[in-house]
């Protein structure tokens, strides 16, 4: 099936995996208000992270398979079949980091990369039911998708072909080349750009929602996190900053004000 007849594959979940993630979670609860609780369909420990009444992220220790991998928050996509989606990628020129496996009473998944690197996990979950809808803008989950690339504009063209999303308008960044934003069966969601030169991989980030910026910054740095890129007005217009957490996982915060 062409990309211009595919339906649009939907985010459908975020992840911290991390060295600690009981010692992780006071510092998220501290900077967005999350109230947490164990999942009732985990067969191992793993919490849930709740904005208001909105389900916003999954909390993980790293597990010991995983050979060191550092702190880091991911995605899930949602497929209709992940081993055909494997296939799939790997014919672009991708890669099966772990292959398809079961997570009993939640979902079928594989962690995949794209061909710059850049990880994320595809995912067919056991119920049919549709994601809730969460307003635009609630604080607490993820309002914004970032992915820096080998290259941008290669790497819009293979999502694109690959799940369906379509291209959303453009930012001229002059010698950083065009910011793509794209969108995944409606309004835009992200953004795909080329990585800067001191990124040693292709990776992508998310933007969490808050009320306002300058608090929450104050509140990572309160918590024993850190601040890579300060606070910033973007096209929007929006503003945003760039942190991690104490154990090293990196996110980003937006907000519509200061």
């Amino acid at each position: 099936m062409s990309s211009a007849h595919r339906p649009a594959t939907p985010f459908i979940w975020y992840e911290l995996m991390t060295s600690d993630h009981k010692a992780a979670f006071p510092f998220y609860k501290q900077v967005f208000g999350w109230s947490i609780s164990k999942s009732p369909l985990a067969s191992h420990e793993y919490m849930i992270a709740n904005a208001g009444p909105y389900n916003a992220a999954g909390m993980m220790t790293i597990p010991a398979e995983a050979h060191g991998m550092p702190p880091c928050w991911a995605m899930y996509l949602g497929v209709a079949d992940v081993e055909a989606t494997c296939t799939q990628v790997e014919a672009a020129g991708g890669s099966v980091l772990r292959a398809p496996d079961d997570i009993p009473g939640v979902g079928r998944f594989a962690v995949l990369a794209d061909p710059d690197g850049a990880m994320f996990i595809v995912m067919k979950p056991i119920s049919n039911e549709p994601m809730p809808v969460v307003p635009e803008n609630t604080p607490g989950v993820v309002g914004w998708r970032e992915l820096q690339a080998g290259d941008g504009d290669r790497a819009l063209a293979w999502y694109i072909e690959q799940f369906g999303w379509t291209q959303a308008g453009g930012v001229d960044m002059g010698p950083n080349g065009t910011y793509h934003m794209f969108a995944a069966g409606g309004t835009p969601v992200g953004g795909i750009m080329t990585k800067v030169p001191e990124a040693p991989m292709a990776f992508w980030s998310f933007y969490f929602n808050v009320v306002g910026l300058d608090a929450a910054v104050a509140r990572v740095r309160a918590g024993g996190g850190g601040v890579m890129i300060e606070a910033h007005e973007v096209p929007g217009p929006m503003w945003i900053a760039y942190v991690t957490d104490p154990q090293g996982a990196v996110f980003g915060m937006v907000a519509p004000k200061r």
